[in-house]
C-alpha cells in the first residue's frame, strides 16, 4: 500500500484517504443522495452506494450561494446542489475507536461551507487523536426557506431541510464512522453562530435523538428560529421577487439555483433591515421536525441529556459594525426598532418591562450602549437561558470568550463574532492576508489555543472540559454558583460575571413559548 493513501471500505463502496500530516483525510464523502431536481426542497436521501474506490482528495461541491459571499469563497470550490458531502480527518484505522467531533459551519443559515481552510481538522485529530468530521448542508432559499405552506398533494415541500441535512449526516457518522476508527457511541457535535444555533436546536430535535452524545454551542442565535406564520410570510416575499404566485411554486423546481440564491440575497437584505435583530431564514418551528421553540423546549426540560459547553464571545457585535453588515443591529435606532418589533410580536411583554432593559444601558444612544444590549440580546441572553435550563439534568459548562490580539483590540473589533474560531482548530492564518498579528500576539495567542483546544479535546473524549493543570479547573454551570470560564491570556472562572443583567433581562425575553 502507498503510505501516502489509504482506502477505507463502508457500506456505501471504498474510499480513498490522503495522508495529512500524522493522519489522513477523507474529503467530499456524499452521505446523501444529490438535492437538486426533483429534490429540490426535499428531506435528503440516503447515498447510492458507488462502484470502485471513490478518491477523497478534493472537497465536494458546496451549498449554492453567492460567490460575493464577505467570507471569501476559493476559486477551486465548485458550488452545486449535489453539495451534501462530509469530510474525515482521522489517524489510521488500528483497531481502537476514537471519539468523534462533527463540526457544523457557521453562517447565518445562508453562507459558509465544510471546506473553509480555518475549519480544516488535521490538528485537532493529530492533537487529540480523535476523528473530525465537517460537513455540508443546504443553506438559504434551499436550506431555510420553509415553502412547506404552499404544499399540496402532489407536490409537496418540506421545511427545515438543512437541519435534515445535519441529521442526515449523523446518521452517516451513526453507521460508517467506524469504519474510520470512530466510535459512533461517542461523537461530540460542535458548531459556531448559525453552526451553533443548529446545535442548540438540534438539542431539543426529538429525530436527533441519540446521534451525538455531547454537545458544543459556540455563540448559538439560540432564540433566532421563527414560527410557520412569520416563516410563510418571508416566503411570500420570496415568491415576489421572483414573480411566482402561490400556485406556481412549483415552477422553483426548474429554476437554475442561481435565480434562487439572487432573489435569497435580497430577502436576507431587508428583513433585518426592517425588523432589526431578525434573520430571515432560520430553522422553522414546524411542530414536525422541530416541535417548539428550542429555548423553550430547553425551559421545559425537553433537551436531550447530554453534557453540554455552551458560550459567546465577549464583543459579538464589533465585527458585523465593521463589515457594516445589516445581520445585527450596532446602532440607537436600529436596537429601538428591535424592542418596538419585540413589543408587537410579544404581547405578553409590558412596555415597562422593555424600558426597565433599555434603561440598563446607560451608554444609550451611543453605539457602545447600543452594541451592549444587541450583544446581550443576540448571543449573552440565550447563551444563559439555555445554561440556566440544562443544568437542572445535564453538566453545563458555560464560558465567555474575551481574548484579542493587539491588532483587533486597535481595530475596535476585540473578541468580536467568529474570533474564537482559529483558536479552536489550531489555524491562524487562513484568512488570506490576516492582519490579525500585525502588532503582534501571536505567541499568546498560540497558548490560548492549545487551552482550548485541550479542553474541548478533553470534552469529546471524557465529557468534562478539563485542563492539564489542575490550576485552570472549570466547574459546572449550576444555578446558584453559575461558575464562568473566562478565556483570556489567563483563564479566569468568575461566579455569575453576567449576573446584573441576566436579572434584568429575565428568564426569556426574546423567542418564543
Amino acid at each position: 500500500m502507498d503510505a501516502e493513501t489509504l482506502v477505507v471500505g463502508c457500506k456505501y463502496g471504498e474510499a480513498r484517504g490522503y495522508r495529512d500530516g500524522a493522519v489522513y483525510s477523507w474529503k467530499g464523502i456524499p452521505f446523501a443522495a444529490g438535492a437538486g431536481g426533483d429534490m429540490r426542497f426535499r428531506s435528503p436521501e440516503v447515498p447510492q452506494p458507488w462502484s470502485g474506490v471513490l478518491d477523497c482528495e478534493r472537497y465536494g461541491p458546496i451549498a449554492p450561494q453567492s460567490r460575493n459571499s464577505p467570507i471569501g469563497i476559493s476559486s477551486d470550490m465548485t458550488i452545486g446542489e449535489d453539495c451534501l458531502s462530509l469530510n474525515i480527518w482521522a489517524p489510521e484505522p488500528d483497531g481502537h475507536k476514537r471519539p468523534v467531533m462533527v463540526w457544523i459551519h457557521g453562517g447565518a443559515y445562508v453562507i459558509g461551507y465544510s471546506g473553509q481552510k480555518i475549519y480544516d481538522g488535521r490538528v485537532l485529530s493529530e492533537t487529540g487523536n480523535v476523528v473530525v468530521v465537517t460537513l455540508n448542508y443546504r443553506l438559504g432559499a434551499l436550506g431555510f426557506l420553509d415553502l412547506s405552506s404552499f404544499s399540496t398533494a402532489v407536490d409537496a415541500f418540506e421545511s427545515n431541510l438543512g437541519l435534515r441535512d445535519q441529521i442526515a449526516a449523523l446518521e452517516w457518522v451513526r453507521d460508517c464512522i467506524a469504519d474510520f476508527g470512530g466510535d459512533p457511541g461517542e461523537v461530540t457535535l460542535f458548531g459556531e453562530s448559525s453552526g451553533g444555533g443548529s446545535v442548540t436546536t438540534l438539542m431539543t430535535v426529538p429525530r436527533a435523538e441519540g446521534l451525538f452524545h455531547r454537545a458544543i454551542a459556540q455563540s448559538p442565535p439560540a432564540t433566532s428560529v421563527y414560527g410557520r406564520e412569520r416563516a410563510a410570510m418571508v416566503a411570500e416575499r420570496f415568491l415576489d421577487i421572483l414573480d411566482i404566485s402561490s400556485s406556481g411554486v412549483g415552477k422553483l423546481r426548474q429554476m437554475p439555483y442561481e435565480r434562487l440564491v439572487e432573489a435569497a440575497e435580497t430577502v436576507v437584505g431587508e428583513i433585518p433591515t426592517k425588523v432589526p435583530g431578525t434573520l430571515a431564514m432560520t430553522p422553522v418551528v414546524d411542530r414536525d421536525l422541530v416541535p417548539k421553540y428550542p429555548v423553550a423546549a430547553f425551559q421545559k426540560g425537553l433537551s436531550h441529556r447530554v453534557p453540554l459547553i455552551i458560550g459567546s464571545n465577549k464583543d459579538e457585535p464589533s465585527i458585523f459594525r465593521f463589515m457594516k453588515s445589516p445581520l445585527m443591529p450596532v446602532d440607537d435606532s436600529a436596537v429601538r426598532a428591535m424592542l418596538e418589533a419585540l413589543a408587537k410580536d410579544r404581547p405578553d411583554l409590558e412596555p415597562e418591562r422593555l424600558a426597565e432593559i433599555a434603561a440598563a444601558y446607560p451608554d444609550l444612544p451611543k453605539p457602545s450602549g447600543a452594541m451592549a444590549l444587541s450583544r446581550d440580546a443576540g448571543f449573552r441572553m440565550p447563551v444563559l437561558w439555555v445554561a440556566e435550563a440544562h443544568a437542572v439534568h445535564s453538566p453545563t459548562w458555560v464560558y465567555r470568550f474575551d481574548h484579542a490580539t493587539p491588532m483587533l483590540k486597535a481595530a475596535r473589533i476585540g473578541a468580536g463574532h467568529a474570533t474564537e474560531l482559529p483558536y479552536v482548530f489550531g489555524n491562524f492564518g487562513t484568512l488570506g492576508r490576516d492582519p490579525s498579528f500585525w502588532l503582534g500576539g501571536r505567541k499568546g495567542a498560540i497558548e490560548v489555543s492549545g487551552r482550548i483546544r485541550r479542553r474541548w479535546l478533553a470534552f469529546a473524549e471524557h465529557g468534562v472540559p478539563a485542563a492539564l493543570d489542575a490550576s485552570k479547573h472549570w466547574p459546572q454551570y449550576e444555578p446558584g454558583e453559575r461558575a464562568t470560564l473566562l478565556i483570556d491570556a489567563r483563564d479566569t472562572v468568575v461566579s455569575d460575571p453576567e449576573g446584573a443583567m441576566r436579572e434584568v433581562w429575565g428568564d426569556q425575553v426574546m423567542g418564543f413559548s
